[in-house]
């Protein structure tokens, strides 16, 4: 047969190592395929087509998506992962630049360059015959990649076309791994290793622990018992997720044979199954790895984010099976014992693995959780040191949580959050993070509840999403809002210690005492919150100045936080002590307070609430060099920068009699002076900069502006809840009203004071100097 031929070359575009061929939507790096989605090459082809011009979102969005209506997340996740696929870093951006305002534009160089040419003779289901007008020595390698296209392009067509097992909504359950070896090592282990490599995944979304842990006992199982596969069934069920992955080992020999299934939840039937062999013991995580991936696309998710997200768990997260086993166990610990019993585990993996960066991380987190926040920076600092030894989800958790807890700072880990949810849109912990910690810091509740809700309605299973959104709600004044999602909450059989403190807050704001002892006989004898509602009752006896009781409620917290093993707490629940009666006027037990705190905890809230209270007992010269110790210690620190730092130095101002120095200072906190501060951030630090900047306004006998403030401290009753400067308020806004000479508006925010502090101990100085100041109007 006379040979067909095609004397015109195809073009190929081609720029650094790449080349895009557009007729086969590939993007290859010097001759190796690199995997791209569909909409993520449509991308990149607009942006090469349109080399060195600006390209707007709106032209993307129509270029990419047309007649479709998609939210501009879904470019920004597309362009994130065009950028990883060709290596370039956050701070890198070689080829795709953003335009602030406006778009993308590509940076390089395009060249076009000839495919090389191939003649087809003739074409059909048995056989292709080839013709090569090249010079090349093997010309059969041409003829066996074009039979391999054309064996390939079928079984693609049938890939593309074939029905997802699951979709992007449904949930799945991992069960324990039935091992038949007699190696214990194997044991929790597997399901672990399984766990980590599924994390990757974007479409894939596993129960959570807790969750786990919670529905168990609804079964009337232990939370620690071990998933088998009857057991997880029924809690699929429970949790109405789709299908229970059910895996097994067993040793033939010196070999290994795992086996991995997917099983419905509704009927039992069989959704997919995959199976791999170890040749020996060390080879076993990397046999693990290969069910995860094939599973992983049996399910029903793309080639192409399979290979993109799919870091072999030797390479990414450990190569010891003993260090994983350990880790394991320390997850396990953690949700059944708490977190201090957790911490010789997550050692213990460390020891076995010194590079194992996200047992580093948890181990950080979980001395963050018992308020050891020095040690809990220096793991979290070195996970962050091994962050490329880990897979691309464990990568952002632990940048998230280093920004968060080592650095502090906020807009960093906003960023990290960010990207975390455009690569993962399933993923809640980001969204969490945004809202309770992030957003929540910067005093903007308003985008802290955009992202509860999202976390919500991505995981509404887990009760984690709940009280992140009902703590904001509580800021905004929405208590009825709040009651509501704990209602929820409830009514899906979901419970969860900060249920409890919220709960007790909202009773207080609405003077609902019985509500109030309700949550707190709730809390009495649980480790980890008993201390909490203890601390919380402390400050609600201080509020109504009852300073005996609260002294008493202060003592009983430190007591049970020592008893629960979180020493860091104890030296917090004093700063709070000390900071509470420099306020009220009692210098020597707030010096007491604070030398303590500063004894058990080097935290950095911890070392601001002593400086604060050493401030207001007029201990300058310490409070200052505490001041400046935290400006070094935590020079990145969004919370030290822009509230602690200001609010501290104008304090000082004040006490120096210089006013106007104190509000220039307290201008670079205005942004976030709304904000309560994240992680492990207490009661008693919301609203300061407001307070101090009243105090100055009134030292400027600024009458007017001072009650400004004062006001606003008062109609954010949801973020103050019952820190000691809610009460102080009435008395400042009383001063700062006689100050204008309005003589009926002072009497009567005296006498609100007044009615707050009807039962209080007669011998606090503040109050003293309170009914006096109040005779002078009379």
């Amino acid at each position: 047969m006379a040979a067909v031929t095609n004397p015109t070359a195809k073009q190929l575009y081609e720029f650094g190592p790449f080349q895009v061929d557009p007729e086969k939507e590939l993007l290859l790096r010097e001759g190796e395929t690199v995997p791209l989605t569909p909409k993520t090459f449509q991308i990149l082809l607009v942006l090469i087509r349109n080399k060195k011009e600006v390209v707007t979102k709106d032209e993307l969005l129509r270029a990419v998506w047309p007649d479709t209506f998609v939210e501009e997340a879904n470019l920004s996740r597309n362009i994130f992962l065009l950028r990883k696929a060709l290596g370039e870093s956050p701070q890198d951006h070689r080829y795709v630049v953003t335009v602030p305002g406006r778009g993308y534009r590509f940076a390089e160089e395009v060249q076009f360059v000839p495919e090389q040419p191939l003649n087809i003779v003739a074409a059909s289901h048995a056989k292709v015959q080839v013709e090569v007008k090249e010079s090349s020595r093997w010309p059969w390698l041409a003829v066996a990649a074009v039979v391999l296209l054309a064996l390939t392009s079928g079984a693609a067509l049938l890939f593309v076309h074939r029905k997802p097992v699951l979709t992007e909504k449904d949930t799945v359950v991992l069960a324990d791994f039935v091992n038949s070896t007699d190696d214990p090592v194997f044991d929790g282990t597997l399901r672990q290793g399984l766990s980590v490599q599924l994390e990757q995944s974007p479409f894939l979304s596993m129960i959570s622990e807790g969750r786990i842990q919670q529905t168990l006992k609804m079964m009337g199982q232990p939370a620690d018992a071990k998933l088998t596969p009857a057991i997880a069934l029924e809690l699929c069920q429970r949790t109405s997720s789709a299908a229970v992955l059910d895996g097994s080992i067993a040793q033939i020999g010196t070999h290994y044979l795992l086996t991995l299934k997917a099983v419905n939840c509704s009927n039992g039937d069989s959704l997919a199954s995959t199976e791999a062999q170890a040749s020996g013991k060390n080879d076993v995580l990397d046999a693990l790895g290969k069910i995860a991936s094939e599973m992983r696309n049996k399910l029903g998710e793309s080639l192409s984010t399979v290979q993109m997200f799919d870091t072999p768990l030797e390479q990414g997260t450990t190569q010891s099976l003993d260090a994983l086993r350990a880790y394991s166990a320390g997850i396990n610990v953690w949700g059944t014992a708490g977190p201090v019993q957790a911490i010789p585990f997550y050692k213990r993996a460390i020891e076995l693995d010194t590079n194992f960066a996200l047992a580093y991380a948890r181990l950080g987190l979980t001395y963050a959780e018992i308020g050891e926040s020095s040690s809990a920076a220096d793991y979290i600092r070195r996970a962050y040191e091994l962050r490329d030894r880990t897979t691309e989800w464990e990568k952002y958790f632990i940048t998230a949580s280093f920004h968060l807890r080592v650095t502090g700072n906020l807009e960093k880990a906003e960023q990290t959050c960010e990207l975390w949810t455009q690569t993962y849109p399933r993923a809640v912990m980001p969204h969490g993070f945004l809202s309770g910690m992030i957003y929540r810091s910067f005093g903007e509740y308003e985008k802290a509840v955009e992202e509860g809700r999202k976390a919500l309605s991505l995981n509404p299973k887990d009760p984690v999403p709940y009280f992140v959104l009902g703590f904001n709600y509580i800021a905004l004044n929405r208590l009825d809002d709040a009651k509501a999602i704990y209602g929820q909450a409830f009514k899906r059989k979901l419970d969860h210690p900060f249920f409890h403190l919220d709960l007790y807050l909202i009773a207080f704001l609405q003077d609902d005492e019985a509500a109030m002892e309700q949550q707190a006989a709730w809390c009495m004898g649980k480790p980890g919150v008993e201390d909490e509602l203890l601390s919380l009752k402390a400050d609600t006896a201080a509020y109504f100045g009852r300073l005996t009781s609260a002294r008493e409620f202060s003592r009983r917290a430190m007591d049970s936080a020592e008893r629960a093993g979180e020493k860091g707490t104890v030296g917090a629940y004093s700063a709070i002590s000390a900071l509470r009666e420099a306020l009220y006027g009692n210098a020597d037990q707030a010096r007491r307070c604070a030398t303590f705190a500063i004894e058990r905890s080097a935290g950095r809230d911890v070392q601001y609430g002593v400086a604060l209270a050493r401030a207001y007992v007029g201990d300058d010269l310490r409070a200052r060099a505490m001041m400046n110790d935290l400006g070094k210690s935590f020079a990145e620190a969004t919370i030290v920068r822009l509230n602690y730092a200001p609010t501290l130095g104008a304090k000082l101002a004040v006490n120096l009699g210089n006013a106007s120095a104190a509000l220039e200072t307290l201008r670079a906190a205005a942004p976030y002076e709304l904000g309560r501060v994240p992680p492990g951030a207490y009661v008693w630090l919301a609203l300061y900069p407001l307070y101090v900047r009243g105090e100055a306004y009134l030292a400027a006998h600024r009458g007017n502006e001072a009650a400004n403030e004062f006001e606003k401290i008062l109609s954010h009753r949801g973020v103050v809840t019952n820190e000691p400067i809610g009460a102080l308020a009435h008395l400042q806004l009383g001063r700062a009203y006689k100050m204008q000479g309005d003589t009926a508006k002072a009497k009567a925010a005296y006498q609100d004071f007044f009615t707050l502090w009807k039962d209080a101990d007669p011998d606090i100085p503040v109050l003293r100097q309170a009914k006096a100041e109040y005779t002078k109007l009379q």
